[in-house]
């Protein structure tokens, strides 16, 4: 049974037989033609055994699938199949690896030749766009007979379950880039630090190379030679990332929600803030308060902050920003940075919730992210040729125009606002903290 399960006859076994079964229709008139067929049909069946003993006179095919042990969601992850030929001649394969069926993929398979004693690894890669559990399955591999007329199925047991986490590839490419001084390579901008945002450390005296700005003229007259106040820069301040999980981040872009654009960009934020000495936190809410993570910034802090996110669930109900504020107000008693990820469309939806923005903007440094709709801003830019696409780009110029009013309406009441794009929003959101950190205002 096994055997049968594992056989597979090619496309020219069955071109043969066609080409057999002609001859021998025409030769029950013809008896030469009979003959041949019948020379034809010996033939034949010789090569089709010697296909099948070479291919099954052992399990001369070995293979493995290597992949990390959690997927970075959002992000391009190597999966990488290794096999061996242990046959004595050359095979082609088709290799069809059963991948979640969260990805879809129907139609995926991979050709390649394996030359006889060789080995070779065959790298793909998958993007997950939601977090959770991802099942795969076993590799099934084909090998033609060296006469191809046979084909030979191995299946290698390799189901194993992956986690799909936030995206920590991407947190891993940022960091990397912040220790060598690189960020500018993803657009992370170098802001020039307003004023010296600085803690006073001592009196030294001066030396070639210290700012002339930091001469203390009292301790210079009192020793009669130069003396400069030494700094050092402020550390320790809480960055808080919140994350609205109502229903206003369910919309779709490239496939991921505006919630794991969120989700990803605050693991990210997080361990930059960090690594700039600073403490990181999180709070997600929607109906009802969901996670709230003290801001800290110990070794075991990101592990943290990895594992909660991964664990956010939501219903993409009504948020209720008040249940916010008021958790704000309970367990953050010093002056943080707040990082606000949520979306308003229109005025009247800031409307209901600009009192509570208020409200915590008093206390703490309040930056609301919002998304632009990238549908809306290519149905601006397409040009209009009939009634009908005039009237749509209309209502899409004044949605867009409806947006930059949010953002003018949030800054004229001293709180800050970035308006991105989803695939800007890790960028912009490290520019607004370094342009704030620059500028003296945490």
């Amino acid at each position: 049974m096994q055997f049968l399960r594992s056989l597979y006859f090619s496309s020219r076994f069955y071109i043969s037989i066609i080409v057999l079964i002609f001859i021998f229709s025409v030769g029950f008139s013809l008896p030469f033609f009979f003959a041949i067929g019948k020379v034809l049909l010996l033939v034949f069946a010789v090569l089709t055994v010697i296909d099948l003993i070479l291919l099954y006179h052992k399990n001369a095919l070995t293979g493995s699938r290597s992949l990390s042990n959690k997927l970075s969601n959002g992000d391009e992850n190597l999966v990488s199949i290794q096999v061996k030929n242990n046959y004595s001649f050359g095979i082609d394969i088709k290799i069809l690896d059963e991948v979640p069926e969260q990805f879809q993929l129907r139609d995926f398979v991979i050709n390649t030749n394996l030359p006889s004693g060789e080995e070779k690894k065959l790298n793909y890669h998958l993007r997950p766009v939601e977090r959770g559990e991802y099942h795969f399955g076993r590799i099934n591999i084909f090998v033609n007979g060296i006469l191809n007329l046979v084909n030979r199925r191995y299946i290698l047991k390799q189901e194993a379950m992956v986690p799909v986490y936030p995206a920590y590839l991407q947190m891993r490419k940022y960091e990397l880039l912040a220790i060598s001084n690189r960020l500018s390579e993803v657009g992370i901008k170098k802001i020039r630090k307003l004023g010296h945002n600085m803690e006073f450390d001592q009196i030294k005296e001066y030396v070639i190379g210290d700012d002339f700005r930091s001469l203390n003229w009292k301790a210079t007259a009192r020793r009669n030679q130069l003396m400069v106040n030494q700094y050092q820069e402020e550390k320790s301040q809480q960055v808080y990332s919140i994350i609205d999980k109502g229903r206003v981040m369910k919309m779709p872009f490239e496939g991921m929600t505006l919630l794991d654009y969120a989700i990803n960009a605050s693991l990210v934020i997080s361990n930059i803030a960090i690594l700039k000495q600073d403490k990181a936190g999180l709070i997600t809410f929607s109906k009802k308060i969901g996670t709230f993570l003290q801001a800290g910034n110990r070794s075991l802090q990101m592990n943290k902050i990895l594992e909660v996110l991964y664990r956010q669930l939501t219903n993409f109900d009504e948020s209720d920003f008040e249940k916010l504020y008021v958790q704000i107000k309970r367990k953050i008693n010093h002056r943080s940075l707040i990082l606000l990820y949520t979306n308003f469309e229109t005025n009247a939806s800031l409307e209901r919730q600009l009192p509570y923005l208020k409200l915590i903007a008093r206390s703490h440094l309040l930056v609301v992210i919002i998304f632009e709709n990238t549908e809306i801003d290519q149905l601006i830019r397409n040009e209009a040729k009939s009634t009908e696409e005039i009237y749509t780009k209309t209502i899409a110029e004044q949605f867009a125009y409806e947006k930059k009013q949010v953002i003018r309406e949030l800054n004229r009441f001293g709180i800050h606002a970035v308006l991105t794009k989803p695939q800007n929003l890790t960028v912009n959101t490290i520019n607004k903290y370094l342009e704030l950190k620059a500028r003296g205002l945490i």
